[in-house]
């Protein structure tokens, strides 16, 4: 990104951040791309044409079939309803049969005619994806009127649900927050440990030992930094740094700094050298033994370019790591999922713009792109019962920790998005560390993979490319849940399931579509199969050695507290 503006350059770049707001922070441009792309394709395409109206007369017959009684409104014998909005029993009786029939008509309807031949892939799945949008706000489930579990609820309270749901609307508009349920050092990030090291961008905690004898080998966890780092330490009875130590290990934790406008300037170089590497010779200062490296969503790409600068000789002066584990976390990002719908030229330029004039990109402005990928779930369903049924999802950690938004600086956010998801240069070889390429052929460790089922921000298959790019002994573990409940997994939770499989060092590469009927299927959680990988690959415990008697002060420091 190029320091010097030209006045006309610096007009465009206000009048794109001012426009920001109003577009949810996508570019207008990038959208209208999508549609055109789509609308002149389709107008050049006679026989589309031909082939859509014969398809929207076949599913409207169906839906007029169903509303007249000739035909049948119901699922086939057996089935259940795979929307979890229509799975009443209400939805089965007329009208609502009827309501409930036609939209899935045009979500039919929709999902064929958002793909023309000759669109571009990006193209044709960005019209599909703001179909479904626009078709999950026009649900018959989100109105009073056409919603029978909402009027049968609003008959049943005498309207009392939809007063108290108005006053829910109102308090959302008047941006009243929610008490604060949840302390961050009392009830959240409350393992003890004090920071043993502080520099401008990472403050590194040492978790107090809880077991007589520990493994000599340290784990070192990376957290991402578009989020605070206690995901992986929430209340005592599902955080993973508290398990981890309570199973004998040396834990150590980056706490990110939030950075500011005068941060701007921050690259993914600074990220790596004061992030990873100074941690790592302050770790190495303490212990004799090997580190292993834990990583988890973009931490977790940060330690595998880490690793891999590493083993390739880019940066000295380290120890080669006892292992390398990733949670969630891309190397390959040719398949990034559907968040790859937000990011083209186009896109990117608009963010450069509005982070630019910020001097960073905001949690909210981060939040709202997360949201509009699980708008039926994050935001229509949700709001349709604070607002109609009068109900509030009592607060628990995880969204306490997820209101809880960080800041990405202007320039490592144009160099991540760019380099990463832009061009793909780590999974190609040409991700540059201090002006030099490295590439994840170079490492040669044991790696700890994990993907989770429905994640949406780092779609597994997309992570278990990284056993097409090293030669690594991995083993792989497919766990139940999503993005950050996949991860926060604790033994003894509810309905938690994992699959896990093992690929040899140099071993033949299995497709992803193919490693699920290979797999070994397990109940619980995960978690105890990685702590027994490092324990294979660990030295045997010896006499654990209490904190430093001076630090820099208790856990969680300083840095996770700043706003």
């Amino acid at each position: 990104m190029s320091t010097q503006e030209s006045p006309a350059r610096i007009l465009d770049r206000k009048l794109h951040a001012l426009a920001a707001p109003f577009t949810g922070s996508l570019s207008p441009v990038s959208v209208g791309l999508a549609w055109a792309d789509w609308a002149w394709h389709l107008a050049a395409s006679p026989g589309r044409q031909i082939e859509l109206a014969a398809r929207a007369t076949e599913l409207g017959t169906e839906a007029l079939r169903c509303a007249s009684g000739q035909g049948s409104c119901d699922l086939p014998e057996g089935e259940a309803d795979e929307d979890p909005r229509f799975r009443h029993a209400s939805w089965s009786q007329w009208p609502f049969n009827v309501l409930r029939q036609g939209f899935r008509a045009q979500e039919h309807f929709w999902h064929d005619a958002a793909r023309v031949p000759g669109m571009s892939g990006h193209h044709a799945a960005m019209t599909d994806f703001f179909a479904r949008q626009w078709l999950g706000f026009l649900t018959p489930a989100n109105w009073l009127p056409t919603n029978p579990v909402v009027l049968e609820d609003a008959l049943r309270s005498g309207g009392a649900h939809l007063a108290q749901g108005m006053q829910h609307a109102l308090e959302d508009l008047a941006g009243q927050a929610p008490p604060a349920d949840f302390v961050v050092g009392r009830d959240l990030a409350a393992t003890p440990g004090q920071v043993l090291m502080r520099n401008h961008l990472v403050e590194l905690i040492r978790y107090a030992p809880q077991t007589a004898k520990v493994h000599p080998e340290p784990v070192l966890i990376v957290p991402s930094w578009i989020m605070k780092y206690y995901i992986l330490d929430l209340s005592p009875h599902n955080s993973l740094v508290r398990w981890l130590v309570g199973q004998g290990h040396t834990v150590y934790m980056l706490s990110w700094r939030n950075p500011g406008a005068e941060d701007a300037g921050l690259t993914m170089d600074d990220y790596l050298e004061q992030g990873v590497f100074e941690p790592l010779r302050a770790i190495e200062g303490q212990h004799p033994a090997p580190v292993h490296l834990m990583g988890y969503c973009l931490g977790g790409t940060l330690a595998a370019i880490a690793a891999a600068a590493m083993a390739g000789g880019v940066v000295h002066g380290l120890k080669p790591l006892a292992s390398l584990t990733l949670l969630a976390a891309q190397t390959d990002f040719s398949e990034p999922g559907e968040l790859g719908l937000f990011i083209d030229e186009s896109q990117i330029g608009f963010l450069d713009a509005i982070t630019r004039e910020q001097g960073y990109l905001s949690g909210d402005q981060m939040a709202g792109s997360f949201q509009f990928l699980h708008s039926r779930d994050l935001v229509w369903t949700r709001k349709m019962r604070e607002y109609l049924m009068g109900e509030r999802e009592a607060r628990n950690d995880l969204m306490a920790w997820n209101a809880d938004t960080t800041r990405l600086p202007a320039r490592m956010h144009h160099e991540y998005l760019t380099a990463l998801y832009l061009r793909n240069a780590l999974a190609i070889g040409r991700y540059r560390v201090q002006g030099q390429p490295v590439s994840l052929a170079n490492l040669n460790l044991p790696v700890f993979l994990v993907g989770t089922e429905r994640d949406h921000v780092s779609p597994w298959r997309s992570v278990y490319q990284l056993h097409r790019l090293c030669a690594c002994d991995i083993r792989f573990v497919l766990a139940a849940g999503g993005h950050n409940a996949g991860i926060v997994s604790e033994p003894g939770h509810p309905r938690r399931h994992y699959r896990l499989g093992q690929r040899p060092a140099q071993g033949h590469w299995l497709a992803p579509e193919d490693w699920p009927a290979q797999a070994e299927s397990h109940e619980g959680s995960w978690w105890p199969a990685w702590q027994q990988w490092l324990a294979e690959h660990s030295g045997a415990p010896v006499r654990a050695r209490a904190l430093p008697v001076r630090s820099l002060g208790e856990a969680p420091g300083q840095y996770v507290m700043q706003r």
